[in-house]
């Protein structure tokens, strides 16, 4: 069981990080530059994406904080698990019901001014991808060391 948390542990990060840079900064800024594509198409696709993509994030959140109890990785890796999972409440509790609500404005038809809100989102996507790098990082240095 311990192995398999391990293995769990180098994984799944990387799999986070691969999925949060992906659609963060790649598919968001590049689906409203698409021909055709509306302000209010562009906001209904970004909130089935991001309503997914925090879904499966939750889950390999759940799935990290198991195999801590299963396998107690060292103290820094844990420290950047237990922030990475705060950025993502943050983000889900806090944060996207606000965009999901000025969303529900714009939609309705409300011209807005551009959101603060929304560029605090980034700013916390550029520190759960810091976070998720330095997880990576300091479980590598601890399995590099047992190695040799």
């Amino acid at each position: 069981m311990t192995e398999a948390a391990r293995y769990a542990q180098l994984i799944l990060p990387v799999f986070w990080l691969g999925m949060v840079a992906a659609i963060s900064f790649l598919e968001a800024p590049i689906k409203f530059r698409a021909p055709g594509v509306s302000l209010a198409i562009g906001l209904g696709i970004g909130r089935k994406v991001f309503t997914a993509l925090n879904a499966v994030e939750l889950v390999l959140a759940l799935t990290l904080a198991a195999s801590c109890m299963a396998a107690k990785p060292d103290a820094p890796a844990l420290t950047f698990f237990v922030l990475v999972a705060l950025v993502l409440v943050v983000q889900v509790v806090v944060i996207r019901p606000r965009l999901g609500r000025r969303s529900d404005r714009i939609l309705a038809g409300e011209d807005l001014p551009r959101s603060t809100m929304h560029l605090v989102y980034i700013a916390f996507e550029l520190v759960k991808v810091v976070l998720l790098i330095s997880v990576i990082i300091s479980l590598f240095g601890v399995l590099s060391a047992c190695l040799h």
